[in-house]
């Protein structure tokens, strides 16, 4: 029996959905390790996201994302996995891109946990 592991994500931002346009990625830890030498290596928190493309529809939250500073966002992955993102925040530059109607949008946040 076949299990369905890709495929449409559905994401919200305080409760505003979006269309997502494509690949969504969460980080898996919540640690970033380098080895220094063979069998010692350095950790870092690593700061939880969520990043992804979305439709620029006509109600799009343009407002609501330039002054968010506390959001709640949940990716719900096609394995049954969810993942919520709290205390978050837009980063970088999204932008509109008219070719293919997307804006690719990161947010940060203070704590990422999976269900």
């Amino acid at each position: 029996m076949g299990q369905k592991i890709a495929g449409t994500v559905y994401v919200k931002a305080d409760g505003e959905q979006f269309d997502s346009m494509g690949a969504f990625e969460a980080p898996i830890s919540k640690y970033k390790r380098e080895s220094l030498r063979p069998g010692k290596f350095k950790e870092e928190d690593l700061i939880p996201y969520v990043k992804g493309d979305v439709a620029f529809t006509r109600n799009f939250p343009i407002k609501k994302l330039q002054d968010a500073i506390n959001m709640t966002v949940t990716v719900e992955f096609k394995n049954g996995k969810t993942y919520i993102l709290t205390g978050a925040y837009v980063v970088g530059e999204p932008a509109h891109n008219s070719d293919d109607g997307k804006v690719a949008l990161e947010f940060n946040g203070v704590e990422g946990v999976w269900q």
